[in-house]
């Protein structure tokens, strides 16, 4: 899994850190609420380990603010404070679960495989940019109505583009998404993958669609008027 953790405690976070990338997972992490939220909004992460206490923005704002940004990528929040008020307030703020510290790192992990076998909340699952269509339920994608085959990858990067449709998207945040934190992937890999999505996306007949931002990134979005 991709997780992220938000901790301002160094030694916290160098203990989850370590144990989550024995575990296997690949791990993200921020120092601060407001660092945090950037990051959780930047990229794609399947369990966000959020503590409440955060400088800059507290566990509970990052969590609202994700909720109401329609992110619903599970989070299990880590706390000292564990009277009922402080377990209710965070669950309602957006938290799937709740860990108290101190806490046994045995019991850490099961939570965050519960956590995470549960996925993130249904969200809508139709996207549409023009006439270029995806639904991330079926995984099928169409231009004008025409089905569109992509590869795997082909799709997950057409997906984010989709997800983020307007703004330009980083390379560094592309290649981290789509191939997957400390992946070492060269850079015209992904240029080479963009012309490939470009010839399928955008056949003869049909309007550009998909841009390049040079030095920057990718930006999907339809042609100006």
């Amino acid at each position: 899994m991709r997780v992220l953790v938000i901790e301002d405690d160094p030694r916290m976070r160098e203990l989850l850190l370590q144990g989550l990338q024995e575990e296997g997972h690949a791990v993200a992490e921020a120092m601060d609420g407001e660092t945090g939220l950037q990051v959780a909004l930047a990229y794609s992460f399947d369990l966000i380990v959020l503590d409440l206490m955060l400088p800059r923005l507290d566990g509970i704002e990052v969590a609202r603010r994700l909720r109401r940004d329609r992110r619903q990528t599970p989070i299990l929040m880590l706390t000292a404070r564990d009277q009922t008020r402080d377990v209710v307030l965070g669950l309602d703020s957006g938290a799937d679960d709740y860990l108290a510290k101190p806490f046994s790192f045995d019991v850490f992990f099961a939570r965050v495989r519960a956590v995470s076998r549960r996925g993130p909340i249904a969200q809508p699952v139709r996207l549409k940019v023009g006439d270029l269509e995806l639904d991330t339920g079926a995984r099928e994608v169409w231009r004008g109505g025409q089905a569109t085959p992509l590869s795997r990858t082909e799709y997950s990067l057409l997906e984010l583009l989709m997800r983020r449709a307007g703004a330009v998207v980083p390379r560094e945040i592309i290649l981290d998404t789509v191939w997957g934190f400390g992946a070492e992937v060269e850079a015209n890999t992904l240029d080479a993958f963009v012309r490939l999505l470009r010839q399928k996306i955008e056949p003869p007949g049909t309007r550009r669609i998909l841009r390049t931002v040079r030095g920057v990134g990718y930006t999907l979005r339809e042609e100006d008027a």
